[in-house]
Parts: structure tokens; C-alpha cells; sequence
């Protein structure tokens, strides 16, 4: 029986290194890309290793205006889910009126539906209400899903909040905007905080609503699906794949940490 056990176990864990691999190899090569020596051409092992591909990244001024509009659409979205976000969580958990469950259903629907069909119906609204494509168009866009992040969180969040706190510190003659202060913002801060930094990392890296909400503009990952295709420079998109990476990694790790154990700090002031 024990022996059973055993090579259950090392299976389960065979199994997941295998699933690991699967996930994460496919990065790693991108990283390893990023120091080739060679300029057009995918040769395993690299013929060599070099740090130059990063000095002319940080000289190609296409990159620093991708990367500035993709952190500025970011940054505008996150804002404006966090305010939205929390305010409709705050609706739909605080009060009970007739259709409640459906407009729920509406609010999130935006994150289940295809990116492609978001995209579409994003256009189509844009051409009949003659808006020109802008940064501000591509904001609207990202701000579509990530209101849904920030509200699946706030929800969340709200529902383990009791309301008699509220009520107590009313009731002591605190006015709103002293019970938000704190009360309610204290016990709901950190997932606030967590689904901001979770909006931010799906805005900065989303393709397929920008590509129709762009216009002639391009963010980071726009220009990184223009350069696959050409055979110029190709570490250079590699090197930008990394700060990709790394920019949107930052933030979901710190989005799990600040999430695990929410449920014992819900309620305690933290």
C-alpha cells in the first residue's frame, strides 16, 4: 500500500514539473532570445550571447512611445475601473431592488465575452457616435474589463464586511464620507488595491480590444505584434517581451499576496 502511495506521488509530481515546463518554457526561451547574437533567425542553442540588443532597445524610440501610451491607457483605466468598480460592488451588495442579479450579470459580461467581440462592438459603437480613434477611445476599451476585475474583488470583499459596523459608526455621528474613510475603506483596501494592480497588468499587456480601439496608434504589445513579422532586429521585440514580463508580473504577484488571507483580515481594520 505504501509502495502505491509512493509512485502515486512521484506521479502527481512528475505531472506538475511536466505542466510547469509546459507553462514557463516557452518564456524562458523568449528571455534566452533576448541575449542571441543573432538578428533574424530562432537558432537552439543561440551561437552566442550578447547584452546589445538592449542597448539599441533603449535607443529605438518606437519603443519608449509604445511603452509610454501603454503605462498612460493603463494607468486611466485602473483609475476609472477602481471608482466604477467599487461603486457598483458597493450598489449591488448594500441594496435589493428588482433585477439586481441581472444587472450583476451585465456588469461582468464584458470579461466573459471574446476579446474580439468586445472589440467589435466597441467600434461599431465608436463609428456611429463619430468618435475618432485616440487614446481616450483605446482607455474606454480597457476600461470595459477591467471594471470587472475590480468589481469580482470589491464584491468579494464587501460581502464579508458587516453591516452593522456601518450602521454603528453612523450611529455615532460619523457622516459618509467619515464611515468610507474609516470603516469601509480600511476592510476593503487591500483588495481594492490588489484588483488595481491586476486591472493594470491585463490593460498593459491586452491586445486583440486595443487592435480595434487603436486607430493608427500602437501600445507595447501592438508594436510587438507588428515586429514579429518583420525579420529586422528581431531580439529587440524579445527584450521588450521581457519588460512585458516583468511589468505585468510585478503587480499579480503582488495582487496574490495581498489577496491570501483576505478573509482574515476582512473586518479588522487592516
Amino acid at each position: 500500500m505504501r509502495s502505491d502511495r509512493s509512485g502515486a506521488s512521484l506521479t502527481l509530481k512528475c505531472a506538475a514539473i511536466g505542466g510547469l515546463l509546459f507553462l514557463h518554457l516557452p518564456i524562458l526561451l523568449i528571455f534566452l532570445y533576448a541575449f542571441t547574437t543573432e538578428e533574424r533567425s530562432y537558432q537552439f542553442p543561440p551561437p552566442g550571447l550578447t547584452l546589445q540588443w538592449f542597448a539599441v532597445t533603449w535607443n529605438r524610440a518606437d519603443v519608449w512611445t509604445a511603452l509610454s501610451l501603454s503605462l498612460k491607457v493603463a494607468t486611466v483605466s485602473t483609475a476609472i475601473a477602481l471608482v466604477m468598480g467599487t461603486l457598483c460592488a458597493a450598489a449591488m451588495v448594500r441594496t435589493r431592488f428588482f433585477g439586481r442579479e441581472v444587472i450583476s450579470l451585465l456588469v461582468i459580461l464584458p470579461i466573459a465575452l471574446p476579446g474580439i467581440i468586445t472589440g467589435i462592438s466597441l467600434r461599431s459603437a465608436f463609428n456611429l457616435a463619430e468618435i475618432p480613434y485616440s487614446t481616450f477611445t483605446i482607455i474606454l476599451g480597457h476600461a470595459t474589463f477591467c471594471i470587472v476585475v475590480v468589481y469580482n474583488n470589491a464584491v468579494a470583499r464587501f460581502r464579508r464586511l458587516s453591516g452593522s459596523m456601518i450602521e454603528a459608526s453612523l450611529d455615532l455621528g460619523a457622516n459618509s464620507f467619515q464611515t468610507f474613510r474609516y470603516v469601509i475603506l480600511p476592510n476593503i483596501g487591500t483588495a481594492l488595491l490588489a484588483s488595481g494592480m491586476l486591472a493594470f497588468a491585463l490593460s498593459f499587456d491586452e491586445v486583440i480590444v486595443t487592435t480595434f480601439t487603436a486607430g493608427q496608434q500602437s501600445t507595447l504589445p501592438i508594436w510587438m505584434l507588428n515586429e514579429l513579422v518583420r525579420p529586422r532586429q528581431r531580439p529587440v521585440t524579445n527584450v521588450v517581451a521581457m519588460i512585458v514580463v516583468l511589468v505585468t508580473f510585478v503587480p499579480i504577484l503582488a495582487a496574490y499576496y495581498l489577496t491570501r488571507g483576505g478573509e482574515d483580515t476582512a473586518g479588522h481594520g487592516k
